[in-house]
């Protein structure tokens, strides 16, 4: 019999890469890890990883391990809801990893709501940038992921994932107040080619957005200024450091006397949101609150009109 635990450990080598990182996203030790994979390859009698100075890659048998991991762990993630649901009903903790602004938008929301419609969960959010909460509910660090599209996510059809949509919102042209566009009506990215750029960090989803719009208006953005943190972002465009896109609700309660907010002409630039959790634990008694609260919190509080200043 192949134990479920193994094949978890494969499937975080797997997505990780290396052994050392798979480790620390199961809170093993690396010689844990290669513990587990070598007794998958003595009840399989085969080598399931290969490694060299690049890392660890999957041999065949250990692709066709993978491939039914998969729909092994979902069954068990189904199994134990359906005994959590039988033995204890909707009482405990789940765990929430989301980006800043869809904590404001939805997570919050949704805690308060669970206060009241079922006060026997009690919410922990996790602070993890758009492209962190995916792995971190793949590795068991977290139960429910706030996501956002992005460059190297697992894929919509991905079988380890159920998936939720939430809300899609555009990202507004922020200016300098001096800007020769600081008065338009809309502002064509095409017409910011020559200005310098401030904006997130290369890996953060929202930096990926931007260059894939600027990329769309014919040019590749010149980034002057970095950070995943928007609000500096504004402060350095009122500074007249630069222009930016900021996603719609990362502009709300921040201060823009110093900029002008304008919406941006043609095709927008958009962040998807979404819920993920693990396939098979979309229904446990615990986490189908929490994602209905998200869902009605995303209802509830739409993007709404662009914010201007």
């Amino acid at each position: 019999m192949i134990d479920a635990r193994r094949l978890r450990t494969l499937q975080a080598v797997a997505d990780h890469r290396t052994v050392t990182a798979a480790a620390a996203a199961l809170h093993l030790t690396p010689s844990a890890v290669s513990q587990q994979i070598a007794a998958l390859e003595q009840e399989t009698g085969h080598k399931v990883l290969a490694r060299d100075h690049r890392g660890a890659r999957l041999t065949p048998v250990g692709a066709i391990l993978l491939r039914h991991a998969g729909a092994v762990l979902a069954e068990l993630e189904r199994a134990e809801a359906e005994v959590a649901a039988y033995t204890s009903g909707a009482a405990g903790e789940v765990t929430v990893a989301a980006f800043a602004t869809g904590i404001g938008v939805v997570v919050a929301p949704a805690i308060t709501t669970l206060r009241a419609a079922a006060p026997g969960i009690v919410v922990r959010v996790r602070d993890a940038e758009g492209d962190e909460s995916l792995p971190m509910v793949l590795d068991g660090r977290a139960d429910i992921a706030v996501a956002v599209e992005y460059r190297g996510a697992p894929s919509a059809g991905d079988r380890r994932l159920v998936r939720v949509p939430l809300y899609a919102e555009p990202f507004d042209a922020v200016l300098p107040r001096d800007h020769r566009l600081a008065h338009a009506p809309a502002v064509p990215v095409a017409a910011l080619a020559e200005d310098p750029w401030i904006g997130p960090y290369p890996g953060n989803p929202c930096h990926d957005v931007m260059v894939l719009a600027c990329e769309y208006a014919g040019f590749r953005p010149e980034l002057a200024h970095s950070s995943d943190d928007f609000r500096a972002v504004v402060t350095l465009a009122g500074a007249g450091a630069g222009v930016a896109l900021v996603p719609r609700s990362a502009l709300r309660d921040t201060d823009l006397t110093q900029v002008a907010v304008r919406p941006v002409d043609g095709v927008a630039a958009t962040r998807r949101v979404f819920a993920a959790v693990r396939h098979g634990a979309e229904d446990h008694p615990l986490f189908r609150p929490v994602l209905d609260a998200l869902s009605a919190a995303a209802t509830a509080v739409p993007p709404g009109d662009p914010v201007t200043a």
